[in-house]
């Protein structure tokens, strides 16, 4: 073969490889906020509906009823892309699952069997409103949320699993003696899953206070818009603290079990003792340096290890074809964390005002609470970023490599390219179905099916 053909194979190989990645990047971004959703928001309709049976109160159950239509939509819209993901697994890294589908199969169907519960009492609660006693119309939405929470603990695992491969052995390239469930129950399940869950839980609280709070700033003040924001407002600043709880247990978790990860999320270019934590800055790979970030001395040895005077390894402990993206996995990182800080403080400004009863007068929180959606959802794809961009180029941590993974068949970047017109599509029809029921009169279409 002559070197031309040589390098021409070598780009079409690269070529296949990051039109494979950004496809994942793409779908997985886009199905991972309607996964969030999809575990929240079911919370949110049955506790309004709770405070219908409680009360007596119509409007409770109007809250429900509206929030379930909308679940309705998001269910559907998440059922599509994350059984686009499950097919993607298979078509771009069929070496992967060739290799390792005995490993990590059990979630994937423990997964699949929440989520036919889930879509079969998502129509039992969608079409019995007016056809089951009150009571037990309400419990038929509670396997909503338990199948919600039980898909993402579920799916969360496996991908634990790729960070932490543990429950078979290798043996010329082959799996034996495989134990799915020592792999389900790997080092960083306890720590990834927490901390998906909970975000899960916080985005959903974010994004309905932030919808409502928007409506209130553009005159749609009634005691509805004010119950709805509340009720969103209170998940999320309760989940909030929580996070960053379990935001530093993931990261101690990852400083002993991927600590090139760390050592990229932190732009930690040297292995050193004292080494510190860094606020900002931008990363200089050529230089190896972090530039232009506040510096406070020990504080990743101490946050990383509970030791001011520990060693934390740093990027030049492996050679340069093991290092993940420096500059992506630290700026991601960084977003994540200065956008969750934020909404912590959001939430203590929150509870000053409840005890003061002032949180549906304060028309600053109302304008801080538009922009926390977007940016909740922000924080949560970077914390994805981080996540799979940290373990580049691994696919199987330290095992499998993700160009040993991907598909060798061409025209992926065409593959890519229909992706994206159909994600797109998917978008704004979802966007449009969701605007025509907000706009929808509250008096309106709420009895009968």
């Amino acid at each position: 073969m002559s070197p031309n053909v040589e390098l021409v194979s070598a780009a079409s190989a690269v070529s296949e490889l990051w039109a494979a990645r950004l496809q994942m990047a793409l779908t997985l971004g886009f199905h991972i906020v309607f996964a969030a959703l999809g575990v929240g928001l079911p919370v949110l309709m049955l506790f309004a509906e709770w405070r219908f049976l409680r009360t007596g109160d119509g409007g409770w159950q109007l809250l429900a009823r509206r929030w379930s239509k909308a679940f309705a939509v998001l269910f559907a819209v998440g059922a599509v892309s994350g059984t686009v993901l499950s097919f993607e697994l298979g078509v771009l890294w069929p070496h992967f699952m060739g290799t390792f589908g005995a490993v990590i199969g059990l979630p994937f169907m423990l997964e699949a069997f929440a989520f036919f519960l889930e879509a079969i009492f998502v129509g039992i609660y969608l079409y019995t409103w007016d056809r089951l006693a009150p009571g037990a119309h309400w419990w038929s939405g509670i396997p909503i949320a338990l199948s919600g929470f039980a898909s993402a603990w579920f799916v969360v695992t496996a991908n634990a699993w790729m960070n932490t491969p543990q429950g078979f052995q290798l043996v010329a390239g082959v799996v034996v003696d495989a134990d799915p469930v020592v792999a389900m129950l790997n080092p960083a399940t306890g720590a990834q899953t927490t901390h998906m869950i909970i975000a899960a839980y916080m985005v959903t609280g974010f994004l309905v206070a932030s919808f409502y709070a928007t409506a209130r700033l553009r005159g749609a003040d009634t005691l509805y818009q004010q119950r709805a924001m509340v009720l969103g407002l209170v998940l999320g600043a309760a989940c909030a603290p929580l996070q960053l709880v379990a935001g530093d247990w993931a990261a101690r978790v990852v400083a002993q079990t991927q600590p090139i990860k760390l050592a990229a999320m932190e732009g930690q270019f040297r292995t050193e003792a004292r080494a510190p934590l860094r606020l900002g800055g931008f990363p200089d790979e050529t230089a190896g340096v972090t530039r232009y970030a506040l510096e406070i001395p020990g504080g990743l040895s101490w946050l990383a290890h509970g030791e001011v005077t520990a060693v934390v390894r740093g990027l030049d402990d492996v050679p340069a074809n093991e290092r993940p993206p420096v500059a992506v996995v630290h700026v991601a990182f960084q977003v994540m964390v200065a956008i969750g800080t934020a909404l912590v403080g959001v939430a203590l400004w929150a509870a000053w005002l409840a005890w003061h009863h002032r949180v549906c007068d304060s028309r600053g929180l109302l304008w801080v609470l538009a922009a926390a959606g977007p940016l909740v959802v922000v924080a949560l794809e970077a914390g994805w970023v981080v996540t799979e961009v940290g373990r580049q180029p691994w696919i199987v941590q330290g095992i499998m490599r993700t160009a040993d993974a991907v598909t060798t068949a061409p025209g992926l970047p065409w593959v890519l390219g229909g992706t994206l017109a159909i994600y797109t599509v998917l978008s704004v029809g979802a966007l449009i179905v969701l605007r025509l029921l907000a706009r929808l009169p509250l008096s309106a279409g709420e009895h009968g099916a």
